[in-house]
């Protein structure tokens, strides 16, 4: 009976609330939908707008012309009917999710409050003071004593037992509580000294705490875990469709008392984001918290009389003596193919108005790096579509390739144009931004969506705004995300933008935790920081799936300096730098990579044969005009010889400029930087290096398509192929 009595009057509970929203919902979709339609009506009308020529001006203008100012006047209005269109759906879904989600905040918070009031009275209340004999048997066969017990016990001779219960309890119940504790301390040589509570909030059912540990078979423990399940539940695009309420519903019915253990610990101080707590002596390193405000936090610093923990949120609400909840789990995040093209925060949650993720899997953020014997060679190119890198320091899939130069020299365009290269290469892709501008991780989204690059790729934001245990963790959780594809058998790249502000925010952290500071005052653990992190980057082996976590490090130097205490030491973790020079970026070289400074140790092994062929001899030829054009400028006169070097020079540096957002074929730029290293170019002038770039791959692909299919192949090219590309190559010189 008490069942049927808790469910109509959930039914009748969720019915009211039911109309107000879907009236709300509908209210809100109906004007919106309104301005939306206007909107298209608006685009349609200019896309029909065709003004009539009169026929005595008619006569004067080409036709032609016309013809052409018109089709030019339809495509935009077509390109502005699509973007409306384009922008009123997103925004449309954005209201739905939003709606949604208040929706149900709304809702669950007014029926924790009624199941509450339900629960405390009859017959509910009757039937669960039945049950406390057996929720104390219960309880007494699940206690036992912790490690953190038996230290509290060795240095203090005691142990505190606390009983609470929602209603005056049975002096026999209490009596076997009493003698059941005694028992399990005198086993301990320990004294035992119990406190019996009574707390009305509880509303049904008793707890018992044993030092830190809990075991609480109350309602009010049950709502907290049903509360936490409902408004975890995925809102999907067809959450119209769904009934939510029967869900929760069904799950309310559900409801039945059991005994949870937990531990609980005590704020000592709290300020700048780090909270200090005592108690929790089970606890570990990089296990979450809840505070009692319901901000979660990371355990960073675990000390003989306190623990320190990173605070994710706000924490002005957090006052000292609060109580600490120990989650039971190390910090993780969602993980899946539902991350793909959003943007979420450091631990995981969106953060890109598209509502909840789609993701039933969490991975821990800080995991063991494959073993030696878990990896595989490197030996697959990753392309990224620049001419500088690929052909001077290429990239396998599985290498950790550090980017790194002063400010604004070009850094993160590498590590965009690399993810936008990625497209149709079945490649994921993940890009943390760290302590950067919001507007810049925005415009670094938006330029992704444009090059249809968000598809496959994921932005992790810890921003310049966030706190910095946010901007500590980020990288982690990228990696964690990364590992999901990667044991999946999927190639992933990975970009940390960037690892400098990464080290600045742990050594902030650091010095509130009050840790020893070293050199530069980054804590003695710095290197370990990222070593840890960048070891994850890896080729697995087949036997594991085969997949690979590519990792673009990015670190930012001042003045050119990479001796500093960080660039030396992800330069000593990693396989390769590429580094880039502001002299080279001011002088229009773009990207300005200097090619006696970068390097990449396994990259080779990957290159495609024929890159590796046709760039061979490039980085000599490059470093010998590096050094002649120094040596000129003293204003000493040159031979032919050196005169022709210098030329053939100039002509590789331009040739090796690129514009954002372009990326190139393998076989073009190998075909490219052959034509050019040969002396082909020579006697183009600089400023039609461009015309000659983009001429001769349509050249080839006219007259030489059979050439162009060996060419994609990335074979190594024979003495008849070679052949065949140097008299191709003649006759798109001598066309003109």
């Amino acid at each position: 009976m008490e069942i049927q009595y808790v469910l109509i009057n959930f039914l009748i509970l969720a019915a009211i609330i039911v109309l107000f929203c879907r009236k709300t919902i509908i209210r809100m979709f109906s004007e919106r939908r309104k301005q939306i339609n206007l909107e298209l009506d608006e685009a349609e009308r200019i896309e029909q707008m065709e003004e009539p020529v009169e026929p005595e001006f008619a006569a004067s203008v080409d036709h032609t012309e016309v013809q052409l100012a018109v089709d030019a006047e339809k495509a935009e209005a077509k390109e502005k009917l699509l973007q409306v269109q384009k922008f009123g759906e997103r925004e449309c879904n954005e209201i739905h999710r939003t709606m949604i989600e208040k929706t149900r905040e709304k809702f669950f918070s007014i029926m924790d409050e009624k199941v509450g009031e339900i629960f405390s009275k009859e017959p509910y209340r009757t039937e669960m003071k039945k049950k406390e004999a057996v929720l104390i048997d219960e309880i007494l066969g699940m206690i036992k004593l912790t490690p953190g017990d038996m230290s509290y016990i060795k240095h203090h001779g005691v142990l505190y037992v606390t009983l609470t219960s929602a209603y005056p309890l049975e002096e026999s119940l209490v009596k076997k509580v009493d003698e059941a504790t005694k028992k399990l301390l005198d086993s301990v040589n320990s004294k035992t000294s119990l406190w019996v509570k009574t707390d009305e909030s509880l509303i049904g059912g008793l707890k018992l705490r044993i030092g830190d540990t809990v075991y609480d078979g109350t309602v009010q423990e049950e709502l907290y875990h049903f509360h936490n399940g409902m408004t975890r539940l995925p809102v999907h695009e067809d959450e119209a469709k769904r009934d939510v309420w029967a869900e929760f519903l069904e799950k309310a019915q559900n409801i039945k008392p059991k005994i949870h253990e937990y531990q609980l610990g005590r704020v000592m101080q709290i300020s700048d984001g780090i909270c200090w707590m005592d108690g929790l002596a089970d606890i570990m390193y990089g296990e979450v918290i809840e505070l009692a405000d319901g901000e979660r936090g990371m355990i960073l610093d675990i000390q003989p009389d306190r623990i320190g923990c990173v605070v994710f949120g706000t924490y002005e609400n957090i006052e000292s003596g609060s109580r600490v909840r120990r989650v039971g789990r190390i910090a993780s995040v969602p993980v899946g193919d539902g991350l793909l093209g959003r943007v979420v925060d450091a631990i995981g949650n969106p953060v890109d108005g598209e509502g909840i993720l789609d993701c039933t899997e969490r991975r821990p953020i800080e995991c063991k790096a494959p073993a030696i014997l878990d990896r595989a060679p490197v030996n697959r190119p990753l392309h990224t579509g620049i001419k500088a890198v690929d052909a001077l320091v290429p990239i396998g899939k599985g290498q950790r390739e550090l980017i790194i130069g002063d400010r604004q020299t070009g850094k993160s365009a590498i590590a965009i144009d690399a993810i936008i290269s990625q497209k149709g290469k079945g490649t994921v892709c993940i890009y943390v931004a760290i302590g950067q501008k919001e507007t810049t991780i925005a415009e670094i989204k938006e330029k992704l969506q444009k090059h249809g690059a968000m598809e496959y790729t994921t932005i992790v934001a810890a921003p310049a705004s966030g706190s910095a245990a946010t901007q500590y963790i980020a990288p982690f959780s990228g990696t964690a995300m990364a590992e999901y594809f990667m044991y999946a058998g999927k190639d992933v790249l990975i970009v940390y933008d960037d690892l400098s502000k990464h080290a600045v925010a742990y050594r902030e952290l650091s010095l509130l935790l009050h840790r020893p500071s070293g050199r530069e005052a980054y804590p003695g653990d710095i290197f370990y920081l990222h070593s840890r992190l960048l070891e994850r980057s890896a080729q697995i082996s087949k036997e594991l799936g085969g997949g690979s976590i590519t990792a673009l490090p990015i670190i930012e130097t001042l003045a050119g300096d990479i001796s500093a205490y960080i660039p030396t030491n992800v330069i000593s973790i990693t396989d390769g730098q590429i580094f880039l020079e502001s002299e080279l970026y001011n002088e229009g070289q773009r990207p300005a990579i200097n090619v006696g400074l970068s390097v990449s140790r396994v990259g080779g092994a990957a290159q495609t044969k024929l890159m590796k062929q046709m760039a061979a001899s490039l980085r000599t030829k490059l470093a010998q005009y590096r050094e002649l054009a120094d040596f000129t400028q003293l204003g000493s006169e040159v031979d032919e010889t050196t005169r022709s070097a210098l030329n053939s020079g100039a002509h590789l540096m331009e040739v090796l400029k690129q514009n954002r957002y372009q990326p190139m074929e393998d076989w073009k730029q190998a075909l490219l930087l052959f034509a050019v290293s040969e002396g082909y170019a020579d006697n183009v002038a600089l400023d039609e290096m461009v015309r000659f770039e983009n001429e001769l791959f349509p050249f080839f692909e006219t007259n030489y398509n059979s050439l162009v299919d060996i060419l994609k192949t990335g074979a190594k090219a024979d003495k008849n192929v070679l052949s065949d590309i140097r008299c191709a190559l003649d006759a798109y010189v001598k066309r003109a």
